[in-house]
């Protein structure tokens, strides 16, 4: 049908368009933030690729859901500057007509945003935390360059090695600088060192060196404290197993939170099953508010597309946190939202698609009547 093919083939071309420029946008925000994270050590300067990858793929239906609103929009927009919306409601075609094309051309859309956040967001984001654990439970020893001063992950250790060629696990001319909790600092140095397991436990074992003690900052009167030792062993790394209670709510599988009912779950729930309904609202919004005047300006109704869909997104990220603050009950807030703004929006497609007045015009006839009786009425003064 010519009417349906037509409606679906501008909105392929504008989606396309759309979700090409978004995409870059996107990719190229999480590129800078996991660069930003890659440089603070909080993930492998080598898996920068890998994380980038899970990013953008927990991100996807946040940018398909905003390109497809963009589509309709757009499409629709530019069909009413070109007085083809008037060519087709001249042929019996309402504004409520334009739904089942739309739909049509939507359905596989939302059917992936769907997924996407069911299955593809708290996936990519269990693997995005297991990267970033792994990266901060690796042993210090890990984290240092050959010929440079590094960092350990608590602040308070100071490394320098320069490693041999025996896979990392060995070095030469060990240099570290330890500050305890009391402000303690200690010194130590040593012609090797090498990584062992004692348990679940990494231990730099350091080789023919010494150890130098120093006294506080407020208790600077006491000794220095010098030794030598042949070997002597130092803690390192965390323990060889990942606690798996530091995943967070939105790295677990939905089928977890539907069997958790502590509101932090059932907050993270809220939020994946609101962003698939959504993404059906902002179908119809984009359908029921994209009505323009050719003859007026554009600016006005821009500005209410970008408002309503800023305020409607940011009522599901709110509801997110008051229900996991246990503020509100998820189905309760999920049925004022959702429910609201999709009665709002059907009531306001109805309005649009019968011309529906919501304060009666003045008839021709009446008016005028009203300017004969005033042109016939003497004006004011004596005989």
């Amino acid at each position: 049908m010519l009417f349906h093919s037509t409606i679906r083939r501008e909105l392929a071309r504008s989606f396309g368009a759309n979700l090409l420029v978004l995409f870059t946008i996107v990719l190229t925000m999480l590129l800078i933030r996991t660069l930003g994270m890659a440089s603070k050590g909080s993930v492998n300067p080598q898996e920068i690729l890998l994380v980038l990858t899970y990013t953008v793929m927990a991100q996807m239906p946040i940018v398909l859901t905003i390109a497809l609103f963009v589509a309709i929009v757009s499409t629709l927009s530019r069909m009413y500057a070109d007085s083809e919306m008037f060519i087709w409601f001249s042929a019996g075609r309402g504004l409520a007509s334009f739904l089942p094309p739309i739909l049509r051309f939507a359905w596989p859309v939302l059917l992936a945003i769907t997924l996407l956040v069911v299955w593809a967001w708290p996936w990519a984001n269990a693997q995005t935390e297991l990267l970033r654990i792994r990266y901060e439970q690796r042993g210090d020893l890990d984290r240092v360059s050959p010929g440079q001063f590094m960092e350990s992950s608590g602040g308070r250790r100071v490394f320098f090695i320069d490693r041999d060629t025996s896979g990392g696990k060995q070095g030469r001319n060990v240099f570290i600088a330890d500050t305890d909790a009391n402000g303690r600092e200690t010194i130590t140095s040593a012609q090797a060192g090498r990584i062992e397991w004692i348990g679940q436990d990494q231990f730099l074992m350091l080789d023919r060196g010494q150890r130098l003690e120093l006294p506080p900052p407020d208790q600077a009167n006491d000794t220095i404290r010098v030794s030598e030792f042949e070997s002597y062993g130092i803690r390192i790394g965390g323990k060889a197993t990942l606690d798996g209670q530091s995943a967070k709510f939105k790295a677990l599988p939905t089928l977890e939170l539907l069997q958790d009912p502590t509101p932090a779950a059932l907050g993270e729930l809220s939020w994946r099953i609101g962003m698939a309904i959504t993404a059906l609202n902002f179908v119809l919004i984009a359908v029921a508010v994209s009505v323009s005047n050719p003859r007026a300006g554009r600016s006005g109704n821009l500005v209410f597309l970008l408002f309503s869909f800023v305020l409607y997104y940011n009522l599901v990220n709110l509801g997110t946190g008051w229900i996991a603050a246990g503020k509100f009950d998820w189905r309760l807030y999920m049925l004022a939202v959702h429910g609201g703004v999709l009665t709002v929006t059907l009531a306001w497609l109805a309005k649009r698609h019968y011309n529906w007045q919501l304060w009666p015009r003045r008839s021709a006839s009446a008016t005028a009547a009203t300017t004969t009786a005033t042109a016939t009425t003497p004006q004011g003064g004596h005989a």
